[in-house]
């Protein structure tokens, strides 16, 4: 996978094809923004009470009287409860509408990843995918909430600051307001090279996180092999290259950081000096000049707080644009345009100069290979490792599709008929067993969610997992016969790639395979041929096509 610090789509663009679902929950959203224009209330009205009583205790001509105090006190004291009720409503609801986002943009990415094809997660680490549809998709939960909210905010303060500081000084604000263009132009300077370094910081992680997966996974290989010190290794380079990218990130948010607090005292610098001489020159009251410290203040904590928020704006923006990386990721098996449901009346199926290479490195699998299985014929595909049986088995039921050539059933290409169908009515059990979370009952039910408790006994019973220590439904021991076989039994399927199952379950399992009736059995050549599978040997060449690929 590609460094996706090197390709990036624009922060508008990204907004955009955000937008829609922002816009699930336009009412909370523009309630939530109401409740923002609320809180910032406070902060536009104690400068102008600080401004009369100022003026009120320096000027003789103006009376302060405790009625007057009392009135300001209770009026701001309102201010204020209306205040808390809105930051409740923002801390509230406006996260829970983020959880809304995140759980629907989570939704699309997983139902988008169930359509990609084999290629893609062979080519893509799984712990990739696991911090792009959580990780990424928390902070994106963070970003739903804050920046609606946050830049409408800052918004109203930084227009009603500018209106209001024009009424006290016209020159004075003129020369204040100077300094913001300066400072956005070095914002947004500092904030493209903060979001590489967060884009960098999230695709390391990830490639932690499949390091990590990968020794885990394989913990009982690694101390066949004794293979600790080796895997402490490669965890090491891999910690070591994310603390190297995550110190870059810090020093970027420095860099950042220090610029706008640097900003920050160039404004209070030009208030000291004008604000000052217009006290000399009499231009402006002491009342008045209080209120514009005050207001320049909210100015400044403003766009401090737009410059602290820009870490969580890059961060929303990254795991957005990460997220739009699994959506755009193409769907390479789909059904046509002309499709039609399979229709399935005797079974055979037929290979007609069909050619295949894996898209990844253009191997070059099977080359021209013409195979006609005949409605009720049992077939064993026989040859080295390699060779491409469980390639063909694969073919059938488009986890790929060929190259060159076509595949029919029951006179039908597979190309031409639906997915669903076609997969509901071909059966393949992996030569590698997976256990899913969740009982061995549940397991072996998997091709068949409704199956009866009896259903799931019986085929059980049938793969032999009924013996002794194996036999326990509920619980979660590695029962391998029962899982490799529960499709075929469970949906009675005639179609099984056993591949390596009579080396990993025992020889009784290459015999039940062909005694059950499979279709087509793909067994490896030394398996047959060193006698392994006994006295079925001879069965089995009987009833053996040998397809060079």
């Amino acid at each position: 996978m590609n460094d996706p610090s090197q390709q990036h789509i624009g922060t508008p663009a990204l907004i955009r094809r955000f937008a829609p679902y922002l816009m699930r929950y336009k009412r909370i959203l523009i309630f939530d923004l109401f409740c923002a224009a609320l809180t910032t209330l406070c902060d536009i009205v104690l400068p102008k009470i600080m401004s009369y009583l100022t003026n009120a205790a320096t000027d003789p001509g103006i009376v302060l009287t405790v009625d007057a105090v009392l009135k300001l006190a209770l009026l701001y004291l309102i201010l204020r409860l209306i205040d808390g009720a809105a930051q409740y409503f923002m801390s509230g609801t406006g996260h829970i509408m983020g959880v809304y986002i995140e759980t629907d943009m989570r939704r699309d990415a997983f139902a988008h990843l169930q359509r990609l094809s084999h290629t893609y997660y062979s080519n893509t680490k799984v712990g990739q995918i696991m911090g792009r549809i959580t990780n990424d998709l928390f902070d994106v939960t963070e970003f739903a909430h804050h920046c609606p909210e946050e830049f409408f905010i800052a918004g109203i303060k930084i227009a009603a600051s500018f209106i209001i500081l024009c009424g006290a000084s016209v020159p004075l604000t003129l020369v204040v307001f100077a300094c913001v263009p300066l400072m956005a132009v070095v914002s947004i300077k500092l904030n493209l090279k903060l979001r590489a370094a967060f884009r960098r910081q999230r695709f390391q992680i990830g490639e932690l996180n499949a390091s990590i997966e990968d020794s885990l996974l394989g913990q009982r290989v690694v101390k066949a092999f004794a293979a600790e010190e080796e895997e402490n290794k490669k965890f090491e380079q891999g910690n070591t290259a994310f603390q190297t990218i995550k110190k870059k990130t810090y020093h970027a948010m420095a860099a950042f950081n220090t610029s706008t607090r640097l900003f920050d005292g160039l404004m209070y610098l030009v208030v000291i000096v004008a604000g000052g001489l217009s006290l000399v020159y009499g231009t402006i009251s002491a009342g008045d000049l209080v209120a514009y410290v005050l207001y320049v203040s909210t100015l400044i904590a403003t766009i401090r707080r737009i410059v602290e928020f820009a870490e969580q704006f890059q961060r929303g923006v990254t795991g957005i644009e990460r997220f739009f990386d699994i959506i755009d990721t193409p769907v390479e098996i789909t059904d046509a345009p002309d499709a039609k449901p399979l229709q399935v009346e005797k079974g055979g199926i037929e290979f007609r100069d069909v050619s295949f290479e894996y898209p990844d490195d253009h191997n070059k699998v099977l080359r021209h290979v013409n195979l006609n299985i005949r409605p009720g014929e049992n077939l064993a595909l026989v040859g080295p490792s390699g060779g491409g049986k469980t390639t063909l088995c694969n073919l059938i039921p488009r986890f790929y599709d060929v190259t060159g050539g076509e595949i029919l059933i029951d006179g039908q290409d597979i190309r031409h008929v639906t997915l669903s169908s076609l997969r509901n009515a071909v059966g393949v059990v992996q030569q590698d067993v997976y256990l899913f979370s969740g009982t061995v009952a549940q397991n072996i039910a998997y091709g068949k969610p409704d199956a009866t408790l009896d259903e799931v006994v019986a085929a059980a019973k049938a793969a032999h997992a009924d013996r002794g220590e194996f036999f326990d439904l509920d619980g979660l021991h590695a029962v391998d016969i029962a899982l490799d076989i529960r499709r075929a039994y469970a949906r009675e399927r005639d179609v099984a790639d056993v591949g390596e199952l009579e080396m990993m379950c025992g020889k009784e399992i290459a015999h039940r395979a062909v005694e059950r009736g499979e279709r087509i059995v793909s067994l490896d050549a030394q398996h047959v041929d060193d006698g392994k599978i006994g006295g079925k040997t001879d069965d089995l060449r009987a009833r053996t096509a040998d397809v060079n690929a």
